[in-house]
């Protein structure tokens, strides 16, 4: 059985996981320093990785 799969439905779980990963690698930051753990830059972290992960796995 050869099916990709539902686009949508790879682009909610790559928001997600980018999220929750965004969210860890922030609050490490925060906690030696380097970073606030704000909205903002967990927007900013959350879009750069999804469109990393995008251009380098769900691309074609």
């Amino acid at each position: 059985m050869d099916s990709d799969g539902d686009i949508r439905v790879l682009l909610v779980l790559d928001l997600a996981l980018s999220l929750v990963f965004a969210s860890v690698v922030l609050w490490g930051l925060e906690f030696i320093g380097e970073a606030q753990f704000t909205a903002r830059n967990l927007v900013v972290g959350t879009v750069a990785l999804s469109t990393v992960t995008y251009l380098v796995v769900l691309r074609k």
